[in-house]
């Protein structure tokens, strides 16, 4: 398929010509303003001189054109022309269902081209190169940052197993864990990842809450932890927190520093590479002004592990609060439903989980989710985010039914994001109570079907808000 056809066969609808846009905007390098007028002009008007000289100053990556075209194609004939779900020309969003249709023949042959190893050489590091520009284009010093963490030890093997205890540990790692995540290609496990987690996740709060800027992700994460408060969420005094899936430990400084009462926080992460830089960070504590992209306060109470969070080894109903923030989606679902089961193995009668997550019903994603182009940019660096899709409502329905908790409560944290709290009950019996009161409130969404936030995410493309 040659560009000029590609091109043309996207004008039939304005939903064509979005994946169009974003194809022009990635592949030939075209602003935003200029791709604003393709819906307004006659394709045929756009200067071929300008495409000439774009396609010369990208020669090298004239074979990686040639697939992202193919890929573009697809995904025109592929896509629903208006996904359900989703607002359209003013008329309000109706609740989308929980599954997509099954994929077609195109879609098929567009999964098998987002899974080449020449798509994921050049999707990949873009994505990567984007989380960057993200970051540098919000204030937040990427770069900078890096080089400081990389000077503040000698990160080698020595210190992995010194770290997990265990010269062998990473031949116990489950396979699910090894695949390629967050365009790393050893995934969680190694040590640009572990440096640049803090660095990625900040810039991801830019991109959530981009006329917060750098300020993003404190916007972000507060956003869980009010939905959260809402919801019910308490901690008792002396109460042991544990944060599943902690990475560097951003997540569990946060409990810390939000709940002063609690004795213990334990976070406890799968990668050692993410405990060791942890560890790091709390024991240099860079203040507000330092090296480090946040201020760090050295913390007693906090504990970074390695280990499972399906199998994490603490004794029965030892924890008051198990909090799951953004891991769910990194998770296959059986295994979702493992780290939930140990969830409540761990927790005291009355104690709560807390999952804070992406919600693919919300109308944003649903949207995103319905073009396979667009898609595909966070697909890709997310092996099991299909999975994760499908199978959340399905997990909100495990938990309120046969896995055992005693209620679960729903509710939008952002317009793209969920937080839920399920409570342990306080005895053997409240299984068999809730089971004729109804376990499960979820508040996501209003009596008209529309979903209680805003979204407020940047486009795909975009790296800064236009209006700061």
């Amino acid at each position: 398929t040659t560009r000029k056809t590609t091109i043309r066969t996207a004008t039939t609808t304005a939903h064509d010509l979005t994946v169009i846009n974003l194809a022009c905007r990635a592949q030939f390098s075209i602003s935003p303003k200029q791709t604003a007028m393709l819906p307004s002009l006659p394709l045929p008007t756009l200067r071929p001189g300008a495409w000439l000289r774009m396609r010369r100053r990208h020669a090298r990556w004239k074979r990686e054109h040639s697939c992202l075209l193919l890929v573009a194609a697809l995904a025109l004939i592929s896509s629903p022309r208006v996904p359900t779900g989703v607002p359209c020309f003013g008329m309000p969003a109706a609740r989308p269902p929980a599954r997509p249709e099954p994929p077609n023949l195109a879609q098929q042959l567009l999964n098998w081209a987002l899974e080449s190893p020449l798509y994921t050489l050049l999707l990949v590091p873009q994505a990567r190169r984007t989380m960057v520009q993200t970051a540098e284009a919000n204030g937040i010093r990427w770069e900078a940052a890096l080089g400081w963490i990389k000077s503040q030890a000698t990160w080698d093997d020595d210190l992995l197993c010194q770290v997990s205890g265990d010269a062998n540990y990473l031949q116990t790692i489950p396979t699910y864990y090894s695949k390629p995540f967050h365009a790393y290609e050893t995934g969680n496990l190694n040590w640009e990842a572990a440096f640049e987690q803090e660095l990625a996740s900040r810039a991801v709060g830019a991109r959530n809450f981009p006329a917060y800027g750098e300020a993003g992700e404190e916007v972000f994460r507060g956003a869980f932890e009010a939905a959260l408060a809402s919801l019910g969420a308490t901690v008792p005094k002396d109460g042991l927190m544990v944060d599943f899936g902690c990475g560097t430990g951003t997540s569990t400084r946060r409990l810390a520093a939000n709940f002063p009462d609690a004795s213990s926080v334990v976070g406890i992460d799968m990668s050692p590479y993410f405990v060791a830089v942890g560890r790091k960070l709390l024991e240099e504590a860079p203040g507000a002004d330092g090296p480090w992209v946040t201020e760090i306060r050295p913390d007693e109470r906090i504990k970074l592990s390695v280990g499972d969070a399906a199998s994490t080894g603490l004794p029965d109903g030892c924890a008051s609060t198990v909090s799951l923030t953004m891991v769910v989606h990194e998770l296959p679902p059986e295994a979702a439903r493992e780290v939930c089961a140990e969830a409540l193995r761990i927790l005291k009668p009355g104690g709560q989980l807390w999952i804070s997550e992406m919600d693919f019903t919300a109308p944003a994603y649903a949207k995103l989710r319905a073009n396979p182009l667009l898609f595909s940019l966070i697909r890709a660096t997310e092996p099991y985010l299909d999975d994760y899709a499908d199978s959340s409502e399905a997990l909100f329905e495990h938990l309120a039914g046969d896995a055992g908790f005693a209620s679960v409560r729903i509710a939008a944290a952002t317009g793209r994001h969920f937080a839920l709290i399920a409570t342990k009950g306080e005895a053997p019996d409240d299984v068999a109570k809730k089971e004729a009161s109804g376990a499960m409130e979820d508040l996501r969404f209003d009596t008209s079907g529309n979903y209680a936030l805003d979204d407020t995410h940047l486009n795909t493309w975009e790296s800064k808000s236009q209006e700061r």
